[in-house]
């Protein structure tokens, strides 16, 4: 499968015959149609499917109308109104793709932003690290938002820079930043089928793994682990299942954990230590904490309580 490197923005702009980039670090494309005026399509054909990665950080709003898109293992969920944020060396797949016109991408690399306080900032978002189907999709008041934060941006980089340019810009992009965090909380807010059926398949996979005795021969498995049974992104799982239940993702394993030590507990021929170690714990101490914390008392003393005598 051909592939397609990218180190620069400037390579990038070159590749695909758009204008060079006003700032080799940072760079604005942006297709607006006037006011009447009706979208067309634009296609990028290619025989089969090609692999991308780009050594920068981009975000885009297009609204794909057909072809074969992919972000790491997952195909891409074609829904208009969608916000795309890639970090650098993330690879996307894609083949024939068809999009409309109206089109807003922003490029800028690492350097442009290192001695910021968003350099450390940007790290914290999630959606930098999504699949590509768990994309934003806003809702036409969240997206005229964001369109006019992209014209914001285009207006003061294409003006004659000074030094206040950067700043302002830094500015408008922390702003569209934070609206984009706003709307994802939104959106797993909306989710809520789809937050069930992702959480019910992750009680599931931790059931199956009791009972093929993993805990005990595997230890207690990874959130990453967790994340490749469901086909989903690490943080995609973590922020799914913290907005349904209110817990994280480990609290949940964890909370799973004390409930199958409520049963092996009052089981007699069991000791505490045995059972922390079916349970995957390296060390019975550190079970009798968690337990405790769960519960409200040791393992000692729930046993003394509920055993039949």
């Amino acid at each position: 499968m051909p592939s397609l490197k990218f180190n620069n923005i400037s390579e990038f702009h070159k590749h695909f015959e758009l204008p060079e980039p006003e700032n080799p670090l940072f760079g604005v494309l942006y297709t607006q149609l006037e006011e009447g005026e009706q979208a067309s399509c634009e296609t990028y054909a290619f025989d089969e499917p090609v692999i991308m990665s780009c050594d920068f950080y981009s975000i885009s709003f297009k609204n794909i109308i057909s072809g074969e898109f992919s972000y790491g293992r997952t195909k891409y969920d074609c829904t208009n109104g969608t916000l795309l944020f890639t970090a650098p060396n993330q690879t996307m797949t894609f083949k024939d793709m068809v999009f409309s016109s109206e089109s807003y991408h922003i490029a800028f690399h690492k350097d442009y932003i290192r001695s910021l306080d968003i350099y450390e900032k940007i790290k914290t978002y999630n959606f930098f690290n999504y699949n590509v189907n768990e994309a934003l999709h806003l809702s036409p008041k969240e997206e005229q938002i964001i369109k006019d934060i992209f014209k914001n941006i285009k207006t003061e980089y294409h003006n004659n820079q000074d030094e206040f340019s950067k700043e302002i810009i830094i500015s408008q992009l922390e702003t569209l930043l934070k609206y984009a965090d706003r709307f994802y909380k939104r959106q797993f807010l909306n989710r809520t089928d789809d937050n069930k059926i992702l959480i019910t398949k992750f009680k599931d996979i931790l059931n199956t793994y009791f009972e093929q005795n993993l805990f005990a021969e595997e230890g207690i498995p990874t959130l990453d682990w967790m994340a490749v049974q469901l086909n989903v992104s690490h943080r995609y799982m973590s922020d799914t299942i913290k907005a349904e239940t209110g817990r994280t993702a480990v609290d949940q394993i964890n909370l799973f954990l004390v409930e199958e030590a409520k049963s092996l507990l009052l089981n007699p021929n069991l000791s505490i230590s045995e059972t922390a170690y079916k349970l995957g714990y390296e060390y019975p101490a550190y079970f009798t904490r968690v337990f405790k914390k769960k519960v409200g008392m040791s393992p000692k003393q729930y046993i003394k309580e509920y055993s039949l005598n």
